[in-house]
């Protein structure tokens, strides 16, 4: 893959794992997306934003067409892309602690 293939796929990557998140686990601006998926309760839609990895599979779709040509290629990417939007999701489950450096135990 070239150069700007590769900068296709994590952008899309990052793009997925955004997205699928926002519209999963998110509350959205102005409790948007909150009030869609309490609009949506129990219908196959609403489950569906329900499952982040169900989700990331949808929403990894157009995304496929941008970074691949032809269908196996697109096929492929599609896969890889929800693949590496869940796994971002699992890594950052944890919490980030930042911590302020202590200058006078060095």
């Amino acid at each position: 893959m070239n150069a700007e293939t590769w900068f296709r796929f994590i952008t899309s990557a990052l793009a997925v794992w955004r997205l699928t998140h926002l519209l999963s686990a998110e509350d959205g601006p102005r409790e948007i997306v909150a009030r869609i998926r309490r609009m949506l309760g129990n219908t196959i839609f609403g489950k569906l934003m329900d499952c982040f990895y169900c989700l990331s599979l949808w929403i990894s779709i157009p995304f496929a067409f941008f970074v691949g040509n032809g269908v196996p290629k697109r096929f492929v990417v599609w896969l890889a892309l929800s693949g590496a939007a869940s796994l971002a999701n699992k890594l950052g489950q944890e919490p980030i602690v930042i911590e302020p450096l202590d200058h006078h135990n060095n």
